[in-house]
């Protein structure tokens, strides 16, 4: 059985059809996969903060949930190592696109077994996020002295998610 297939062949966003509804007649997918973000709020979530730190899209993609949720764990771990719980950390985002794949066999026989493209509308298989430009996807707050800890922490998502991304720095008033 194969794996999960390369985060770029879903990166480019397409128009959703993949509609879930609570009538049948408009539910398009019968099943959507569960996310597998466990978290989205982490920290010291009462304390008020100086600072913040946003991680920014560049350019408009999608994002699996499995890619956000290995990306959420590393800068978590990150963060606890370097601040000891003295820091807030925001997943901002939700994967609600679900995406889909028209499975094709292959191997001797192959030919008398499936149905082509002619229903090739594809199972569910995952989750994605679709981010527009300049969107923010994570978002840390910080006292003034932890800037710098909490910059290296959020450049090890940059390796983690597909696209270009920047770490905007502002000040809490």
């Amino acid at each position: 059985m194969a794996g999960l297939r390369k985060g770029h062949c879903y990166t480019p966003i397409k128009r959703a059809y993949t509609r879930k509804s609570k009538y049948k007649k408009y539910s398009f997918i019968k099943a959507v996969p569960v996310n597998r973000i466990v978290r989205y709020h982490m920290g010291d979530v009462k304390k008020k903060f100086t600072y913040q730190l946003h991680l920014v899209s560049k350019q408009a993609i999608q994002i699996r949930h499995n890619s956000i949720e290995a990306t959420r764990q590393v800068v978590n771990r990150r963060l606890t190592k370097l601040l000891n719980k003295d820091y807030y950390f925001n997943v901002r985002l939700y994967p609600h696109h679900v995406l889909r794949e028209n499975k094709m066999l292959t191997g001797a026989g192959a030919d008398r077994m499936q149905t082509g493209m002619q229903r090739a509308f594809g199972k569910a298989i995952g989750l994605a996020a679709q981010v527009k430009k300049n969107q923010e996807i994570f978002t840390i707050k910080v006292d003034k002295g932890s800037v710098d800890k909490a910059k290296v922490a959020l450049k090890l998502s940059f390796p983690r998610l597909p696209g270009q991304f920047r770490i905007d720095v502002k000040e809490i008033k």
